[in-house]
Protein backbone atom coordinates (compact mmCIF):
# COMPACT_ATOMS: atom_id res chain seq x y z
CA UNK A 1 0.00 0.00 0.00
CA UNK A 2 3.07 2.48 0.73
CA UNK A 3 4.61 1.55 -2.38
CA UNK A 4 1.21 2.33 -4.79
CA UNK A 5 0.80 5.75 -2.75
CA UNK A 6 4.57 6.51 -3.03
CA UNK A 7 4.35 5.66 -6.76
CA UNK A 8 1.34 7.46 -7.44
CA UNK A 9 2.14 10.21 -5.63
CA UNK A 10 5.26 10.97 -7.48
CA UNK A 11 3.82 10.51 -10.66
CA UNK A 12 2.01 13.71 -10.37
CA UNK A 13 5.09 15.50 -10.05
CA UNK A 14 6.16 17.95 -12.37
CA UNK A 15 6.51 16.82 -15.77
CA UNK A 16 10.83 18.05 -15.70
CA UNK A 17 10.89 16.50 -12.26
CA UNK A 18 9.74 13.31 -13.81
CA UNK A 19 12.43 13.38 -16.80
CA UNK A 20 15.27 14.43 -13.96
CA UNK A 21 14.34 11.57 -11.78
CA UNK A 22 14.43 8.98 -15.07
CA UNK A 23 17.64 10.30 -16.86
CA UNK A 24 17.53 13.32 -17.34
CA UNK A 25 16.30 13.82 -20.78
CA UNK A 26 13.20 13.01 -22.53
CA UNK A 27 13.13 9.95 -24.49
CA UNK A 28 13.00 10.59 -28.03
CA UNK A 29 12.45 7.68 -30.47
CA UNK A 30 12.34 7.89 -34.55
CA UNK A 31 10.94 11.46 -34.13
CA UNK A 32 8.54 10.57 -31.31
CA UNK A 33 9.01 12.31 -27.39
CA UNK A 34 7.77 9.58 -24.78
CA UNK A 35 5.11 11.14 -22.20
CA UNK A 36 6.84 11.51 -18.97
CA UNK A 37 4.72 9.09 -17.15
CA UNK A 38 5.63 6.32 -19.18
CA UNK A 39 9.30 7.54 -18.65
CA UNK A 40 9.47 7.65 -15.65
CA UNK A 41 7.57 4.06 -15.20
CA UNK A 42 9.77 2.63 -18.07
CA UNK A 43 13.24 3.79 -15.39
CA UNK A 44 11.72 2.33 -12.91
CA UNK A 45 10.27 -1.31 -14.62
CA UNK A 46 14.64 -1.43 -16.01
CA UNK A 47 15.43 -2.16 -12.73
CA UNK A 48 13.22 -5.26 -12.09
CA UNK A 49 13.67 -8.69 -13.58
CA UNK A 50 12.35 -8.60 -16.91
CA UNK A 51 8.99 -10.44 -17.74
CA UNK A 52 10.81 -13.52 -20.48
CA UNK A 53 13.14 -14.42 -17.36
CA UNK A 54 9.52 -15.38 -15.14
CA UNK A 55 7.45 -18.66 -15.52
CA UNK A 56 3.86 -17.97 -16.36
CA UNK A 57 3.03 -17.72 -13.06
CA UNK A 58 5.39 -15.34 -11.82
CA UNK A 59 4.55 -13.29 -14.42
CA UNK A 60 1.05 -12.92 -13.82
CA UNK A 61 1.58 -12.08 -10.41
CA UNK A 62 4.22 -9.47 -11.08
CA UNK A 63 1.98 -8.17 -13.87
CA UNK A 64 -1.23 -7.86 -11.75
CA UNK A 65 0.97 -6.54 -8.69
CA UNK A 66 2.24 -3.64 -11.06
CA UNK A 67 -1.34 -2.98 -12.53
CA UNK A 68 -2.95 -2.67 -9.02
CA UNK A 69 -0.44 0.14 -8.25
CA UNK A 70 -1.17 2.02 -11.62
CA UNK A 71 -4.94 0.96 -11.85
CA UNK A 72 -7.87 4.12 -12.24
CA UNK A 73 -11.55 4.18 -10.53
CA UNK A 74 -14.01 2.82 -12.29
CA UNK A 75 -16.12 5.81 -14.44
CA UNK A 76 -19.00 6.09 -12.49
CA UNK A 77 -22.73 5.55 -13.47
CA UNK A 78 -21.73 2.16 -14.80
CA UNK A 79 -22.35 -0.80 -12.68
CA UNK A 80 -21.23 -4.44 -13.62
CA UNK A 81 -21.84 -8.28 -12.76
CA UNK A 82 -19.73 -11.30 -12.83
CA UNK A 83 -21.14 -14.44 -14.14
CA UNK A 84 -20.22 -17.89 -16.42
CA UNK A 85 -21.57 -18.43 -19.49
CA UNK A 86 -21.56 -21.66 -21.37
CA UNK A 87 -18.56 -22.79 -24.30
CA UNK A 88 -18.77 -24.91 -26.84
CA UNK A 89 -15.78 -27.14 -25.29
CA UNK A 90 -18.04 -28.05 -21.86
CA UNK A 91 -16.32 -25.66 -19.79
CA UNK A 92 -17.62 -22.15 -18.00
CA UNK A 93 -16.26 -18.81 -19.20
CA UNK A 94 -16.17 -15.92 -16.78
CA UNK A 95 -17.27 -12.54 -17.77
CA UNK A 96 -18.10 -9.32 -16.71
CA UNK A 97 -21.70 -7.16 -17.64
CA UNK A 98 -21.44 -3.32 -17.78
CA UNK A 99 -24.13 -1.22 -17.34
CA UNK A 100 -23.95 2.24 -17.64
CA UNK A 101 -26.91 4.12 -16.14
CA UNK A 102 -27.38 6.06 -19.53
CA UNK A 103 -27.86 2.80 -21.61
CA UNK A 104 -29.33 3.78 -24.96
CA UNK A 105 -30.94 0.55 -26.25
CA UNK A 106 -30.23 1.10 -30.04
CA UNK A 107 -26.78 0.54 -29.21
CA UNK A 108 -24.86 -2.43 -30.01
CA UNK A 109 -23.38 -4.44 -26.73
CA UNK A 110 -19.46 -4.45 -27.10
CA UNK A 111 -17.60 -8.22 -26.39
CA UNK A 112 -14.52 -7.03 -25.22
CA UNK A 113 -11.43 -8.92 -25.05
CA UNK A 114 -8.24 -8.19 -22.43
CA UNK A 115 -4.43 -7.73 -23.64
CA UNK A 116 -1.74 -9.95 -21.99
CA UNK A 117 -0.24 -12.24 -25.11
CA UNK A 118 -2.49 -15.03 -24.58
CA UNK A 119 -0.60 -15.85 -20.99
CA UNK A 120 -1.41 -12.90 -18.38
CA UNK A 121 -4.37 -10.29 -17.52
CA UNK A 122 -7.93 -11.09 -16.23
CA UNK A 123 -10.88 -8.41 -15.87
CA UNK A 124 -9.07 -6.83 -13.81
CA UNK A 125 -6.66 -5.89 -16.24
CA UNK A 126 -9.46 -4.14 -18.56
CA UNK A 127 -12.27 -3.13 -15.82
CA UNK A 128 -11.46 0.97 -15.74
CA UNK A 129 -11.53 0.90 -19.47
CA UNK A 130 -14.55 -0.97 -20.15
CA UNK A 131 -16.14 1.34 -17.79
CA UNK A 132 -14.97 4.00 -20.39
CA UNK A 133 -16.39 2.12 -23.06
CA UNK A 134 -19.52 1.17 -21.28
CA UNK A 135 -20.37 5.33 -20.05
CA UNK A 136 -19.16 6.60 -23.25
CA UNK A 137 -20.70 5.00 -25.64
CA UNK A 138 -23.45 3.89 -23.60
CA UNK A 139 -23.15 0.53 -24.36
CA UNK A 140 -22.98 -2.85 -22.64
CA UNK A 141 -19.71 -3.83 -22.45
CA UNK A 142 -18.93 -8.15 -22.09
CA UNK A 143 -15.85 -8.17 -20.59
CA UNK A 144 -14.35 -12.06 -21.25
CA UNK A 145 -12.10 -13.78 -19.10
CA UNK A 146 -11.07 -16.87 -21.39
CA UNK A 147 -8.33 -19.21 -20.91
CA UNK A 148 -4.94 -18.57 -20.99
CA UNK A 149 -1.19 -20.53 -22.07
CA UNK A 150 0.69 -22.29 -21.26
CA UNK A 151 -1.76 -24.05 -19.56
CA UNK A 152 -4.56 -23.57 -22.20
CA UNK A 153 -2.05 -22.73 -25.47
CA UNK A 154 -3.68 -21.52 -28.56
CA UNK A 155 -6.56 -21.62 -30.08
CA UNK A 156 -8.44 -21.84 -26.36
CA UNK A 157 -8.25 -18.12 -25.68
CA UNK A 158 -9.46 -17.55 -29.04
CA UNK A 159 -12.17 -19.68 -28.95
CA UNK A 160 -13.66 -18.53 -25.39
CA UNK A 161 -13.54 -15.64 -27.22
CA UNK A 162 -15.48 -16.47 -30.11
CA UNK A 163 -17.93 -18.44 -28.06
CA UNK A 164 -18.88 -15.60 -25.61
CA UNK A 165 -19.48 -13.25 -28.94
CA UNK A 166 -21.54 -15.46 -30.23
CA UNK A 167 -23.26 -15.48 -26.83
CA UNK A 168 -23.38 -11.78 -26.54
CA UNK A 169 -25.69 -12.21 -30.44
CA UNK A 170 -27.97 -14.46 -28.66
CA UNK A 171 -28.47 -13.08 -25.27
CA UNK A 172 -27.72 -9.08 -25.76
CA UNK A 173 -31.38 -8.53 -25.95
CA UNK A 174 -32.13 -9.78 -22.03
CA UNK A 175 -29.70 -7.00 -21.02
CA UNK A 176 -31.07 -4.51 -23.03
CA UNK A 177 -28.93 -4.44 -26.16
CA UNK A 178 -30.25 -4.63 -29.58
CA UNK A 179 -31.12 -8.19 -30.57
CA UNK A 180 -28.76 -10.15 -33.06
CA UNK A 181 -25.82 -7.84 -33.10
CA UNK A 182 -22.64 -6.92 -30.99
CA UNK A 183 -19.42 -4.87 -31.52
CA UNK A 184 -16.26 -6.41 -30.76
CA UNK A 185 -13.35 -5.38 -29.13
CA UNK A 186 -9.30 -5.72 -27.51
CA UNK A 187 -6.12 -4.40 -27.03
CA UNK A 188 -3.08 -6.11 -28.00
CA UNK A 189 -3.80 -10.33 -28.33
CA UNK A 190 -7.21 -8.80 -27.56
CA UNK A 191 -7.06 -6.66 -31.17
CA UNK A 192 -5.95 -10.25 -32.30
CA UNK A 193 -8.76 -11.89 -31.24
CA UNK A 194 -10.86 -8.83 -32.32
CA UNK A 195 -9.67 -9.34 -36.06
CA UNK A 196 -9.54 -12.85 -35.90
CA UNK A 197 -13.20 -13.80 -34.97
CA UNK A 198 -14.49 -10.58 -37.58
CA UNK A 199 -12.91 -12.79 -40.09
CA UNK A 200 -14.17 -16.04 -39.10
CA UNK A 201 -17.73 -15.07 -38.72
CA UNK A 202 -17.30 -13.87 -42.52
CA UNK A 203 -15.79 -17.27 -43.68
CA UNK A 204 -18.48 -19.00 -42.16
CA UNK A 205 -20.91 -17.06 -42.86
CA UNK A 206 -22.58 -16.09 -39.96
CA UNK A 207 -22.92 -12.41 -38.37
CA UNK A 208 -20.31 -10.41 -38.65
CA UNK A 209 -19.91 -7.74 -35.82
CA UNK A 210 -21.36 -4.43 -36.55
CA UNK A 211 -18.01 -2.57 -35.52
CA UNK A 212 -14.15 -4.39 -35.11
CA UNK A 213 -12.21 -1.39 -32.03
CA UNK A 214 -8.59 -3.12 -32.46
CA UNK A 215 -6.63 -1.33 -29.77
CA UNK A 216 -2.08 -1.81 -30.54
CA UNK A 217 -3.16 -5.33 -32.18
CA UNK A 218 -0.82 -7.72 -33.22
CA UNK A 219 -1.45 -9.07 -36.65
CA UNK A 220 0.91 -10.26 -38.40
CA UNK A 221 3.19 -13.30 -35.83
CA UNK A 222 5.35 -14.02 -39.35
CA UNK A 223 7.30 -10.87 -40.43
CA UNK A 224 9.43 -9.11 -38.52
CA UNK A 225 8.07 -4.97 -38.95
CA UNK A 226 10.39 -2.50 -38.72
CA UNK A 227 8.38 -1.21 -35.62
CA UNK A 228 9.79 -4.61 -33.97
CA UNK A 229 13.27 -3.36 -33.87
CA UNK A 230 12.66 0.42 -33.48
CA UNK A 231 10.58 -0.27 -30.87
CA UNK A 232 11.96 -3.10 -29.35
CA UNK A 233 13.48 -2.07 -26.04
CA UNK A 234 10.78 -0.12 -24.91
CA UNK A 235 8.08 -0.74 -21.64
CA UNK A 236 6.18 -2.21 -21.14
CA UNK A 237 5.99 -4.30 -23.93
CA UNK A 238 9.83 -5.16 -25.77
CA UNK A 239 10.54 -7.79 -28.45
CA UNK A 240 11.80 -10.00 -25.68
CA UNK A 241 8.55 -10.04 -23.89
CA UNK A 242 6.71 -10.63 -27.08
CA UNK A 243 8.73 -13.64 -27.77
CA UNK A 244 7.93 -14.87 -24.22
CA UNK A 245 4.57 -14.74 -24.98
CA UNK A 246 4.48 -16.46 -28.03
CA UNK A 247 7.00 -19.35 -26.84
CA UNK A 248 3.52 -20.11 -24.17
CA UNK A 249 0.78 -18.92 -26.49
CA UNK A 250 1.62 -21.22 -29.43
CA UNK A 251 2.01 -24.78 -29.37
CA UNK A 252 5.45 -26.28 -30.82
CA UNK A 253 4.76 -27.37 -34.70
CA UNK A 254 2.04 -24.52 -35.21
CA UNK A 255 2.65 -22.79 -38.29
CA UNK A 256 2.52 -19.00 -37.70
CA UNK A 257 0.71 -18.16 -41.22
CA UNK A 258 -2.10 -19.25 -39.86
CA UNK A 259 -4.98 -16.66 -40.25
CA UNK A 260 -6.18 -17.78 -36.53
CA UNK A 261 -2.58 -15.98 -35.70
CA UNK A 262 -1.79 -13.63 -38.03
CA UNK A 263 -5.15 -12.09 -39.40
CA UNK A 264 -3.23 -9.81 -41.14
CA UNK A 265 -1.95 -12.22 -43.84
CA UNK A 266 -5.44 -12.48 -45.04
CA UNK A 267 -5.98 -11.43 -48.86
CA UNK A 268 -9.72 -11.63 -48.51
CA UNK A 269 -10.66 -8.44 -46.14
CA UNK A 270 -13.75 -7.40 -48.28
CA UNK A 271 -17.18 -7.50 -46.17
CA UNK A 272 -15.64 -7.32 -42.88
CA UNK A 273 -16.90 -5.02 -40.36
CA UNK A 274 -15.92 -0.85 -40.21
CA UNK A 275 -12.65 -0.88 -38.58
CA UNK A 276 -11.42 1.62 -35.39
CA UNK A 277 -7.69 0.50 -35.60
CA UNK A 278 -5.89 2.43 -32.77
CA UNK A 279 -1.55 2.32 -32.04
CA UNK A 280 0.89 3.99 -29.37
CA UNK A 281 3.77 5.74 -30.66
CA UNK A 282 6.12 3.71 -28.49
CA UNK A 283 5.29 0.09 -29.24
CA UNK A 284 6.69 -2.86 -31.31
CA UNK A 285 3.19 -3.84 -32.77
CA UNK A 286 2.63 -0.15 -34.12
CA UNK A 287 3.14 -1.31 -37.37
CA UNK A 288 0.92 -4.48 -36.93
CA UNK A 289 -1.51 -1.67 -35.95
CA UNK A 290 -0.89 0.65 -39.05
CA UNK A 291 -0.29 -1.80 -41.76
CA UNK A 292 -3.47 -3.89 -41.30
CA UNK A 293 -5.65 -0.64 -41.29
CA UNK A 294 -4.12 -0.11 -44.50
CA UNK A 295 -5.14 -3.04 -45.64
CA UNK A 296 -8.46 -2.98 -44.20
CA UNK A 297 -9.08 0.31 -46.11
CA UNK A 298 -7.45 -0.91 -49.30
CA UNK A 299 -10.38 -3.78 -49.76
CA UNK A 300 -12.66 -1.02 -49.19
CA UNK A 301 -13.79 -1.49 -45.48
CA UNK A 302 -14.93 1.65 -43.63
CA UNK A 303 -11.73 2.14 -41.12
CA UNK A 304 -10.29 4.63 -38.94
CA UNK A 305 -6.77 4.71 -37.84
CA UNK A 306 -5.36 7.39 -35.27
CA UNK A 307 -1.51 6.47 -33.88
CA UNK A 308 -1.26 8.65 -30.23
CA UNK A 309 2.42 9.07 -30.93
CA UNK A 310 3.76 9.95 -27.10
CA UNK A 311 2.07 6.95 -25.10
CA UNK A 312 3.53 3.42 -25.13
CA UNK A 313 1.55 -0.14 -25.65
CA UNK A 314 -1.10 -0.94 -23.08
CA UNK A 315 -2.17 2.37 -22.10
CA UNK A 316 -5.69 1.64 -21.63
CA UNK A 317 -4.55 0.30 -18.32
CA UNK A 318 -2.28 3.66 -17.73
CA UNK A 319 -5.54 5.74 -17.50
CA UNK A 320 -5.21 6.76 -13.35
CA UNK A 321 -2.01 7.78 -13.55
CA UNK A 322 -1.34 9.19 -16.67
CA UNK A 323 -3.94 11.99 -18.08
CA UNK A 324 -2.30 11.56 -21.72
CA UNK A 325 -3.81 7.86 -21.80
CA UNK A 326 -6.70 8.99 -19.83
CA UNK A 327 -7.59 11.38 -22.27
CA UNK A 328 -6.90 8.71 -25.16
CA UNK A 329 -8.90 6.38 -23.76
CA UNK A 330 -12.20 8.95 -24.01
CA UNK A 331 -11.47 10.12 -27.11
CA UNK A 332 -11.80 6.48 -28.43
CA UNK A 333 -14.94 6.02 -26.75
CA UNK A 334 -16.06 9.68 -28.07
CA UNK A 335 -15.15 8.93 -31.42
CA UNK A 336 -16.72 4.90 -31.38
CA UNK A 337 -20.30 7.25 -29.91
CA UNK A 338 -19.91 9.00 -32.68
CA UNK A 339 -19.71 6.75 -35.40
CA UNK A 340 -23.06 5.64 -33.94
CA UNK A 341 -25.05 8.34 -34.03
CA UNK A 342 -24.31 9.16 -37.61
CA UNK A 343 -24.98 5.24 -38.75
Amino acid sequence: MLQKLLVRTLLKSPTGWLVNMSGGEPVEIDGRVLNPQFQFLANGASKQPPMSSLAADDGRAASAAGLEMLKAKPVSGVKWEDFEIPSSSDHKIPVRMYTPASLDPNTPMMTFFHFGGGVIGDLETCHAFCTILSSVVRCLVLSVDYRLAPEYPFPAGLDDCKDAYEWALENGKNYGAPEGISAIGGDSIGGNFSAIISQDMKREGKTIPVLQLLIYPATNLVEELPSHKTYGETYPLSSDTMDWFMEHYIPDGTDRRDLRLSPALNDDLAGLPPAFVVTAGFDPLLDDGKQYAEKLNDAGVTTHYDCYDSLAHGFTAFTGVCSEANDACHEIAEKIRFAYDQS
